[in-house]
């Protein structure tokens, strides 16, 4: 499998990291121009932010959990060369929960629609990690 095809879904997913952070950044500047936020009133903390901010930070900040696994096993599968079309296919299942998991989350936000794009995404995630795991243990086994 070619590094381009492995490295292309890790892209995308730092792709939407920092569309949600421009985001977030954009909207927050927006609100303290239109001096509905005072910049006194998010000093000490992001407790002042409008609902609308919040759900966007939200959704950056979901994008430094789950996502650092995904990139340390790329990272890994790489290093070990165990990244192959499979894993190139649950790469990009893993990336479209993740972008299905931000637009709910920045959009209608129904927590029972972004539970379950979140779910897919560990769920594949884990699968991965597992069928790695194997791997590097089946060939450390001589099997």
């Amino acid at each position: 499998m070619s590094i381009s095809a492995v490295i292309l879904p890790v892209l995308v997913q730092v792709g939407l990291t920092l569309i949600l952070l421009f985001w977030m950044g954009r909207t927050r500047v927006g609100h303290l121009r239109k001096g509905e936020v005072k910049v006194r009133d998010i000093a000490l903390g992001e407790r002042n932010w409008p609902s609308r901010v919040t759900q966007i930070q939200n959704s950056y900040h979901s994008q430094f959990e789950l996502p650092v696994l995904f990139y340390a096993l790329v990272a890994l599968a790489l290093i070990t060369r165990k990244a192959d079309m499979l894993f190139v296919v649950m790469s990009w299942m893993f990336v479209v929960s993740r972008l299905v998991h931000a637009a709910i989350h920045t959009t209608s936000n129904k927590i029972s629609l972004r539970f379950m794009a979140f779910l897919v995404g560990v769920l594949i995630l884990a699968a991965m990690w597992i069928i790695f795991a194997i791997r590097i243990f089946a060939v450390e086994a001589g099997v």
